[in-house]
């Protein structure tokens, strides 16, 4: 079963009342696996066509970071890696997915892919979180009671 992953008020990716946003809906499945569908437009291009680098890593650092989230922890990004295989184009269906792969002591590693219509992995990458209490003592995570 899936559940949506609230939306966050002034987030550049998720966010609700973020005229800018990319206004990116997420689904957390009972496995912990993020997924969204979704589609990038002009407000997000790079390349005539495609959309811009950043703009894919922004939605790959907020799936990765979300997921890990979604698990109960209040973390923020100390490295994350992107790799692009394809360019992603605008206008064009493309799907997300992000998982945990790897709890230690002090990290949590998370991984994410960015796929075309046909499935091909245009975009991928891998994040490291810390647990960062303070910076989010106001933050209450959606459906743990914290």
């Amino acid at each position: 079963m899936k559940r949506q992953i609230p939306y966050h008020g002034w987030c550049f990716v998720c966010g609700n009342e973020n005229p800018h946003s990319i206004g990116i809906t997420m689904f957390v499945d009972d496995d912990g696996v993020l997924t969204s569908e979704f589609t990038l437009t002009e407000a997000h291009q790079g390349p005539p066509g495609h959309s811009h680098g950043g703009a894919s890593a922004a939605v790959l650092d907020e799936a990765m970071g979300l997921v890990v989230w979604a698990a109960g922890h209040k973390v923020a990004a100390v490295n994350i890696e992107i790799n692009y295989h394809k360019p992603l184009p605008l206008n064009q269906p493309l799907t997300l997915e992000a998982r945990i792969t790897q709890k230690d002591e002090r990290k949590i590693f998370s991984t994410g892919e960015i796929k075309l219509a046909d499935s091909t992995v245009a975009v991928s990458g891998r994040g490291i979180y810390v647990a960062a209490p303070k910076l989010f003592a106001n933050v209450k995570l959606q459906g743990h009671g914290q």
